[in-house]
Formats: C-alpha cells, sequence, structure tokens
C-alpha cells in the first residue's frame, strides 16, 4: 500500500488548490461564461448513439463560413469551403477503392494539410484513420500497420523510405500515393490524380456515423516496448471539443492556433483541431518542431494559441531572447507535461495570459482542464475519477479488507483511476487483452468499472489534480517513493545540464531501487558532481538524490519528446554495457565510479 503527502514547495511540486484561487479567476472569465456553460452541458449530455462526428462538424463548418481560412501552412492558406471540397474528392476515391464505414485508412504522411483531409475524408465515410508514424522503419512500422488491417493505406511521397522498410507481401491493403510538392509517389497509384475529377459532393455516409464510431487509432509513444493502437471515437473526440476547448481553451472565431506536434497525435487531431473546429477558427500547421524558427513560425502564420507538450516548454526557454518572442500575439497556450518548476518563468518570458495544461491520454476516457488559469495544476475535471493508494510492484491499486479501493485525501500523491460508464467509455486497444488488464473491477462498489490510467497525481482539492509521474516511471528507495520527474527537475537547475532522465536501478544487497541519471551536458560545460551533489541535497529529500549518474552525448526521445528509458534502465551501473562517464554519490559529492562501491552501499560503508 502506497500513498504519500506532498512536501513543501520549494520542492518544485504543485500546490494546493483553494477556492480564493478560483474565485480570482472568475473576472477573467466571465465574457466566457455562458459558452462555458454550454460546452459542459453538451459533453454531459452526449449520447453514444447520436448522429454526430467529426466529420459533420467539419461539414457544418464548411457550410456556415466557406470564406474563412481553415488551415495555413508555410505561406498558403485553404478555407472551409476548399478543404471540405478536397476531402470529398478524397472520400470519394476511397469509396471507389472499396473504404466502407468500419473500414481502416492507414496515413502516412508527415504534417501537412493533406495529411490532415486525407483522414477527414475516411472519417466522412464512417471509416477509422490509423495514424502510422511517419519515423518509425522496419519491425516498429510493420508491426504498427499490421495491427490496422487497413483497406488503403495513403502515403505521402515523402515517406517513400518508410514505405520501403516494410515487406511488401506484408502490407496490408491497397496503397494510393500522396503527391509531396507535386512528387508523386514511384510504384503506386496516386491519390491526387484520381481526386482531380471526382465528385467534391458530401458523401451521404457522413450523416449517418454516430458518436459510438471510432474517427482514428492513435498509437500509443511507444517508449516501452511495440506500439499499442488506441481508439479514439467520435464521442471522446466530441467531449473534447465541448469540455476541454470550450471549457479551458476558449478560441474565438477570429483566432489561430499553431500546432507544430506530429498530427498522428492526440495534442494535433484532437486538441488542438477539436478547438479550431469549435470555435470555427484557423488551425496553422508547422512541419515540425524547430526550437529556433518556433517563434518567427508563430508570428509568421499570425497564430494567437498554440499547442505544446512536454519538454517543447522547457526547449523554448533554453534559448537566447529573440526578437521574434515579443512580436507574437498568443493569449493562451494549452498541452501537457509543463513542469510546474519552469512555470512561472515561462509564462513571464514570454509574456503568456492564459496556460490552459490538460491532463489526457491517447486511451483515457477523461480528461482535465485547467480552466480557471491556476499556475502548476492539470485542472479540472467533471466526470468520476479518484485518486486512490497503490501497490508500486503491481502498478495496480491497492484494496481494504472488504476488497474495495481506497481513496487518497487531499494533499496526497495516489494512483489516478477514471469511472467507465456508457457515457464516458474506455474505447481501449485493438489488442483486446491489453485492453481488460488496464481495467479496475468493483472498484468501491459491486459492478463498478474504473480505468487505470497507471498515472500518479496530486490530489489539488476542488477535483483539480497535478500530474506526478507514471507509475512504472517510479521506484522506491529507503522505503520511499521518488518520482523521476521531480528529480529531473531538480537536475535542471544546475547550470550545467541541458538535460536528464532519471530511472531506478538495483543495487545488490538493498531493497527496492536506487536512483540513476542520464546527464547531458550542456554545450561546453564542464561536470562539477561536489556542485551537483550539493545542489540536489538542497533541492530533494536524501532518498531521492541519485546515487549514479552517468553523462551522454544524447538522450533518445520519441516524437513528441518523451524520454526513452529502456535501454538506459536495461544497462544500469553496469560499466561492461556502455563507455559513459560514470559518477556515484559519495560524502565528498559526485566522484568517478569505483570497483567496489556498490559492496560499500550494500554495506553501509558509504553513506548516501
Amino acid at each position: 500500500m502506497v500513498t504519500s503527502e506532498v512536501g513543501s514547495e520549494d520542492r518544485s511540486v504543485a500546490q494546493r488548490v483553494h477556492l480564493s484561487d478560483l474565485l480570482r479567476a472568475l473576472p477573467a472569465m466571465v465574457p466566457d461564461l455562458p459558452s462555458m456553460a454550454r460546452g459542459v452541458f453538451r459533453s454531459a449530455t452526449l449520447k453514444p448513439h447520436s448522429e454526430n462526428s467529426l466529420g459533420l462538424v467539419f461539414q457544418q463548418r464548411a457550410a456556415e463560413h466557406p470564406q474563412r481560412p481553415f488551415l495555413r501552412f508555410r505561406d498558403s492558406e485553404i478555407t472551409y469551403g476548399n478543404a471540405n471540397e478536397q476531402v470529398n474528392r478524397y472520400a470519394a476515391v476511397l469509396a471507389a477503392r472499396g473504404v466502407r464505414p468500419g473500414s481502416v485508412v492507414g496515413v502516412l504522411s508527415t504534417n501537412r494539410p493533406e495529411t490532415l483531409l486525407v483522414a477527414m475524408a475516411a472519417i466522412k465515410l464512417g471509416a477509422t484513420a490509423g495514424m502510422l508514424n511517419h519515423r518509425q522503419r522496419g519491425d516498429v512500422l510493420n508491426h504498427s500497420q499490421k495491427l490496422l488491417e487497413s483497406t488503403v493505406i495513403v502515403a505521402g511521397a515523402e515517406c517513400q523510405e518508410a514505405l520501403e522498410s516494410l515487406p511488401a507481401e506484408e502490407l496490408r491493403g491497397t496503397v494510393l500515393g500522396l503527391r509531396e510538392d507535386g512528387r508523386p509517389l514511384p510504384g503506386h497509384a496516386d491519390l491526387d490524380t484520381e481526386a482531380a475529377n471526382a465528385s467534391a459532393q458530401n458523401p451521404s455516409q457522413c450523416a449517418e456515423v454516430t458518436a459510438a464510431d471510432k474517427a482514428f487509432f492513435i498509437y500509443t509513444s511507444g517508449t516501452t516496448g511495440m506500439p499499442k493502437a488506441s481508439t479514439m471515437s467520435h464521442l471522446r473526440w466530441l467531449k473534447s471539443m465541448y469540455a476541454l476547448a470550450g471549457l479551458g481553451i476558449r478560441l474565438r472565431s477570429d483566432d489561430t492556433m499553431y500546432c507544430c506536434l506530429p498530427l498522428y497525435h492526440n495534442n494535433a487531431l484532437t486538441v488542438s483541431l477539436s478547438a479550431v473546429l469549435g470555435a470555427g477558427a484557423t488551425l496553422a500547421i508547422g512541419e515540425s518542431f524547430s526550437v529556433s524558427r518556433f517563434w518567427d513560425d508563430v508570428v509568421r502564420t499570425r497564430s494567437t494559441a498554440f499547442c505544446y507538450i512536454g519538454e517543447l516548454c522547457r526547449y523554448l526557454l533554453q534559448q537566447p531572447e529573440t526578437a521574434a518572442e515579443k512580436q507574437h500575439r498568443i493569449r493562451v497556450v494549452v498541452g501537457n507535461g509543463l513542469r510546474p518548476d519552469i512555470w512561472q518563468e515561462f509564462r513571464s518570458r514570454f509574456g503568456i495570459e492564459r496556460i490552459a495544461e490538460f491532463y489526457g491520454a491517447s486511451e483515457c476516457n477523461v480528461a482535465f482542464i485547467n480552466a480557471f488559469n491556476v499556475d502548476r495544476t492539470a485542472g479540472i475535471c467533471p466526470l468520476a475519477f479518484s485518486v486512490v493508494e497503490y501497490d508500486l510492484e503491481s502498478e495496480r491499486p491497492t484494496r481494504d479488507e472488504k476488497g474495495r479501493l481506497r481513496k487518497v485525501k487531499p494533499g496526497g500523491v495516489g494512483l489516478l483511476v477514471t469511472q467507465v460508464t456508457d457515457r464516458s467509455p474506455f474505447d481501449g486497444y485493438t489488442d483486446a487483452d491489453a485492453t481488460e488488464r488496464k481495467l479496475v473491477r468493483d472498484g468501491f462498489k459491486s459492478g463498478d468499472v474504473w480505468f487505470n490510467t497507471g498515472d500518479l497525481v496530486h490530489n489539488q482539492g476542488f477535483r483539480h489534480v497535478a500530474f506526478i509521474d507514471r507509475l512504472g516511471d517510479t521506484f522506491r528507495w529507503k522505503g520511499e517513493n521518488v518520482a523521476t520527474t521531480e528529480v529531473e527537475a531538480a537536475l535542471g537547475e544546475d547550470s550545467a545540464v541541458e538535460q536528464s532522465v532519471v530511472y531506478g536501478v538495483p543495487v545488490p544487497g538493498t531493497d527496492g531501487k536506487a536512483g540513476m541519471a542520464a546527464v547531458k551536458l550542456e554545450h561546453a560545460a564542464e561536470f562539477d558532481g561536489p556542485r551537483l551533489a550539493k545542489g540536489l541535497s538542497d533541492r530533494l529529500p536524501s532518498y531521492a538524490v541519485p546515487l549514479f549518474v552517468r553523462l551522454v552525448d544524447q538522450l533518445e526521445e520519441t516524437s513528441t519528446f518523451k524520454s526513452k528509458k529502456v535501454e538506459l534502465r536495461e544497462q544500469g551501473h553496469d560499466r561492461g554495457r556502455f563507455d559513459d562517464p560514470l559518477y556515484v554519490l559519495t560524502s565528498d559529492g559526485y566522484v568517478s565510479a569505483y570497483d567496489g562501491y556498490v559492496d560499500d552501499v550494500a554495506s553501509g560503508a558509504v553513506r548516501v
């Protein structure tokens, strides 16, 4: 059984939310209150079998405002009306190729308007768009595409190398090429050519799609093992538009949302797109995240909002100040993973009026949104959830003597579970066994079902939470739980540290796992072991200070900036498995690793 209390605020954790925080936000929210109330009501009353869908919302916006800009990309602009017509032409070609309601269309293409329009075409036909990661190759990409069992795979010409890394005989579905800057995909029929003379009329199937139908397959980030394809239903997408976007982001029709995150990721397809379509606003698509040109792109696209994830904000803060970062018109940002320790610096340096941090996941059936613009919180959720005690080894909730879950009080840290209901379903994965493993049955009473998010959160009170760590990343040392995000934040305070990843490693002769950090230093910086050890000791409880520090040239990340820890964790502190410099914690600070250190730790000869 594990639960913990959050420590003092100088440990860079999120604070409790008080009634005064919410009341302070109300004056600025007054103009938005009617639309916020409508969003909450529509989200709460949306029924799974109502004939409503992402395709229908887009179609309606195009009919209402055909001349309004829908997409900006590079130096071009596409109106709602023109985008809808192109979507319909693509849909006509897909239908002629056998795509029907219930089919899957694989989409393998980079960030550009056509990627989004093809996905919308599949959705209008009642099919599911399987959003493949164009950065994957070989076995990983092959695993992903086989999960889809696609009728058609639409591949951009720029993804020729990725496509050719797959065994041709294992491809699921007919491949249609998508031109890139006029260049066709060699060896395959061309979607753009076939669409040129296709019908631009709205497909009749669009009006028959229900909220319960599947809209997208979105792949998990793949930080461990092979990716899983999670389902995004129209119901969840619409709830995002009504609740997350309507309650928290609150775009206006003249806003432009800049999104440079991959279009195969939910922060782009669900969060950004739903906010834009909900308001009839404009989406500016960035080709990719570039820390050096980010603010230039924001200014050039006349954006008033942008979507972030994880480390993007930290990367921006690490850059020298530029003129563009003062010239932008951004008034609201939305995303997840903005760390508490850089929250205020990010807000003040870039002049951000409102930070709509949220909590959600590709497979999670609810979301939290920072509707009240409170610092250091993932926000509020109107749906049923609970923060409960957990077992670190099994990564499951613990139960009392009656077999029921035990709630964590406000101020504590616990495992977030969310209730699964008809109106808040868990759409699951393509793998039925993986779906069942995420469910907790008979949690608080017989027959109820809860989704195990696998995430540790701080119960801040007033139905607010703050993300602490992934349960699989948290480890236990000296009888205490260590949150890797907290240690990484402390490491980031050292001027020589550019980036770090923290994980637990076993030490023979001891219980639990000791902390180990893989650290990338700033350019030309030198490692100062005594200074780093003192800085960490000042900022962290003793049990959370890593015993091992490994200096690396590069830290591998997923395309959404999540660190890949698997190989690092497996190599641990075994110097026979890597050539990087390794330092260990002693009473003199961090010193070069020496033979017998782990024995000294186990025997108590080194007191750390």
